[in-house]
């Protein structure tokens, strides 16, 4: 290459580095001089009227619309569950998230780019959850759309959230302890009894069509449940296989709730559980489908009154609900005293 041409070349690209070099300086200088947007309550003056939130409304596009609603003489109760009551701890948890929620810095306020934060409304089938808090006149007190969740790197704990108000573009990037629960299940009071396994003493099983049989232990420091009676020539899975039915009642949760009259239970499977100190549980459990669903009445035996006392409060709460129960304890509710036991013969199949 001539001397000429090679010096040429030389210079351009050198004037090609100097170029890229201010530009990046530029650039720098630029973001240094740049505010850094100062963290602000997504919601002012909220934290002073936490007392007037009388309702809270979720919607979204996965589980649709649905209340929580403060009633003087009940609490809060979900309506469209028949005034369930609500989990106290879900309320206290969501209202305070919504009044604490800080902004970090401004996102996108572009309507075709809202998708990607899922912020796009559930009314027009977007993927973002809406959460609006109002008093008992129904006047909004604070209302927005939340979306994907981000980590920032917190030491605190809090986590970044984006959201936007349902009636503004603007996206933001905030950090709290927002956790939008959009499923009504997650907004349920889910005590409805607490029976630890060492308490049971006896479990009478009556399945809808197959043989009655009962398990039990004699005394509390017992390991494992026994079959009280076993058709003859039969013998148990295994030392432990009754214990599985025995503790039914323990752990009981659900997955969803209707009034019991919308139910025919006739036909049930009848689990009648027993605890050493007095206390009797009977489940009534039917399956439809693929959803199995109880109910749940508590008795005392006489002269009990711890018992009676714990008795009143179950049925208090248990009184009138069918309660939609996981496939396990669904399962678990109605087993059948063949399932316990070896095939005929001795042989596992």
């Amino acid at each position: 290459m001539e001397p000429r041409r090679r010096n040429l070349l030389t210079l351009t690209i050198a004037a090609v580095l100097l170029v890229a070099l201010a530009a990046l300086a530029l650039y720098r200088q630029e973001k240094t001089a740049a505010p850094v947007p100062t963290p602000e309550t997504f919601f002012r003056g909220l934290a002073h009227n936490l007392r007037s939130v009388a309702k809270i409304h979720i919607a979204s596009q996965k589980f649709g619309a649905f209340d929580v609603v403060f009633v003087p003489e009940k609490g809060w109760v979900l309506p469209e569950r028949g005034n369930y009551p609500a989990s106290f701890e879900e309320v206290h948890k969501t209202i305070n998230a919504v009044a604490t929620l800080q902004t970090i810095e401004p996102r996108t306020a572009r309507v075709d780019w809202l998708r990607y934060l899922d912020l796009d409304p559930p009314s027009s089938g977007g993927n973002g959850v809406l959460i609006t808090l109002s008093d008992e006149k129904g006047n909004a007190l604070a209302s927005l759309i939340a979306g994907k969740s981000q980590d920032i790197g917190d030491s605190s704990g809090l986590t970044g959230i984006f959201v936007r108000k349902p009636d503004s573009t603007q996206s933001w990037l905030a950090r709290g302890v927002l956790q939008p629960a959009a499923d009504p299940s997650q907004w349920m009071d889910r005590t409805v009894m607490e029976i630890d396994r060492g308490r049971i003493q006896e479990v009478d099983v009556f399945p809808a069509n197959a043989p009655s049989y009962s398990v039990r232990r004699d005394k509390p420091s017992d390991a494992d449940f026994h079959l009280t009676s076993a058709p003859k020539g039969r013998e148990l899975l295994s030392a432990q296989a009754p214990d599985g039915v025995a503790v039914a009642a323990v752990g009981f949760t659900f997955d969803d709730i209707k009034p019991a009259q919308g139910f025919d239970f006739t036909g049930a499977t009848r689990v009648v559980t027993r605890t050493f100190d007095g206390l009797t549980i009977t489940a009534k459990v039917i399956q439809q489908g693929q959803d199995y669903w109880a109910t749940v009445l508590a008795e005392a035996a006489p002269g009990k009154p711890a018992a009676e006392k714990e008795a009143r409060t179950i049925d208090a709460r248990a009184d009138g609900w069918a309660y939609k129960l996981p496939a396990y304890k669904g399962q678990q509710f109605m087993t059948t005293l063949d399932s316990l036991l070896k095939p005929v013969g001795g042989k596992k199949q």
